[in-house]
């Protein structure tokens, strides 16, 4: 086979192993999103209905809302300790086992208290998700496309939110909340089967790790391009040594890059789920009824994730951190424009622009928080930037209920969520470049031809 072919042959295989690991992330990250938008859709049920789990006001039932965010956050930090020791691979796998069984046993609880436990339990592999999922993207896209194929694999978590919403609607009489909660387990049926045969271990993990004569062979096998190989066996030894995971992060070099993104990450969270539970509340007071409710909502859900994937094209362009900063500044404009009065064709535009500006703009974080860390801290980075900032996820929908019991005016509320976003903004600018190290070069890309053809060889002599 002459060395042209077996170039095409290898740019084959790579592409199909970046299309089956995108996929894979981008079904399982849907689930996500529909797991935690589901409880939405059928709390009202289990208010009016104390045969289901016992009696349940108000309170008790937000309380059960924020538990499966506790749970979220719990995982992401959890899969931030271990995920850069096991591998992308072995922590997607058990986390869509973890979910399924988490939302297929939630279905059966009897009691409050159970149903409490069980949500915050399959919160955890929903965290653990969403945390690696990045570190996966990062290592197997290819470059120039990375934030590309990043916002496609974190659109699946408001994808997953319509979802959820469309089959509580399509399913209304004819599944209960158990029914819908059950939809919630098939990946296990489905997803976890095709991730067993389809989903590879991460070449450049187990370059990072050491294991170099691995890492070859499988970068053969899959065609996914390794970074630049070690000069010697002194510096892979020296590789190895670095501080891998939390440890990492607490480093001189990524100390406060780290700071920086979990703030941005904040930020971003914050105002998706502020904006998520309280606007349809906030339009209200401007004379909008009930039966705009699910407009706006989808209006802004589908503006993130339209408006995600062609900012994620300029952010291969142009930089993440520019186009970040950008649509931060976006949802703050936007968000002032919501207190005009305009009307509504341009009211809808504004809505739009918002989800950009939030949940776009938090998938756009996630991809900026992925290939700004090197393998050998990228999981406990995205860990990081998806625990602390589900603190905003959880203080969002705080921050919009204290204003609207406080009594303040609706343009207010708009105008505190638009100074967070132009928070994010300046955060975003103040980012430190990113550390070199031997991926960020251009040096790794240069010298991939080598250790293809090294790992060639060692294929051909095995």
């Amino acid at each position: 086979m002459s060395v042209l072919s077996e170039s095409a042959a290898t740019a084959a295989r790579g592409r199909k192993t970046v299309r089956w690991v995108v996929l894979i992330a981008a079904l399982a990250l849907v689930f996500d999103g529909y797991d935690l938008v589901v409880y939405g859709t059928v709390v009202s049920s289990l208010l009016d209905d104390p045969s289901q789990l016992g009696p349940l006001d108000a309170a008790q039932a937000g309380a059960l809302g924020s538990y499966a965010l506790v749970g979220v956050m719990v995982g992401a930090l959890v899969v931030g300790a271990v995920g850069d020791f096991l591998g992308r691979r072995k922590v997607m796998l058990i986390n869509i086992a973890w979910f399924s069984i988490g939302m297929a046993l939630t279905s059966m609880a009897t009691s409050v208290f159970a149903f409490g436990v069980l949500r915050f339990l399959t919160g955890i592999g929903v965290g653990a998700l969403v945390a690696t999922a990045g570190a996966v993207v990062a290592e197997f896209a290819p470059a120039g496309k990375k934030n590309f194929y990043n916002a496609i694999v974190y659109s699946g978590v408001p994808a997953g939110a319509t979802l959820a919403s469309v089959l509580a609607i399509v399913f209304n009489g004819i599944l209960d909340w158990r029914g819908l909660f059950m939809i919630g387990a098939l990946p296990i049926v489905f997803l976890l089967p095709v991730a067993l045969f389809k989903l590879p271990e991460s070449p450049r993990w187990l370059q990072a790790r050491g294991r170099q004569h691995e890492a070859e062979l499988l970068s053969v096998k899959t065609g996914i391009p390794l970074l630049a190989a070690p000069a010697s066996t002194a510096t892979a030894a020296s590789a190895v040594q670095q501080k891998a995971g939390f440890a990492g992060l607490a480093s001189r070099r990524y100390a406060i890059p780290t700071a920086f993104l979990g703030i941005m990450s904040f930020s971003g969270l914050l105002l998706t789920y502020g904006l998520n539970t309280w606007l349809p509340e906030i339009m209200s007071q401007y004379g909008y009824d009930k039966n705009y409710s699910l407009m706006f909502l989808v209006t802004l859900n589908a503006g993130a994730v339209v408006g995600g994937l062609i900012a994620s094209r300029s952010a291969d362009k142009f930089g993440a951190k520019r186009i970040v900063s950008t649509t931060f500044a976006l949802a703050a404009l936007s968000l002032v424009l919501l207190t005009f009065g305009f009307p509504l064709p341009v009211l809808l535009t504004a809505i739009a622009i918002a989800g950009v500006g939030t949940l776009g703009t938090q998938v756009l974080i996630y991809g900026l928080v992925s290939n700004y860390y090197a393998t050998s801290v990228r999981a406990a980075g995205v860990a990081w930037c998806a625990g602390f900032g589900r603190l905003g996820g959880i203080f969002g929908p705080l921050l919009g209920g204290f204003l609207i019991a406080a009594g303040v005016q609706t343009a207010t509320a708009f105008y505190v969520f638009a100074g967070v976003a132009l928070a994010g903004a300046l955060v975003t600018l103040f980012l430190p470049k990113r550390p070199v190290t031997e991926e960020s070069s251009g040096l790794a890309e240069d010298r991939q031809a080598p250790a293809m053809a090294t790992a060639a060889n060692i294929v051909g002599n095995d």
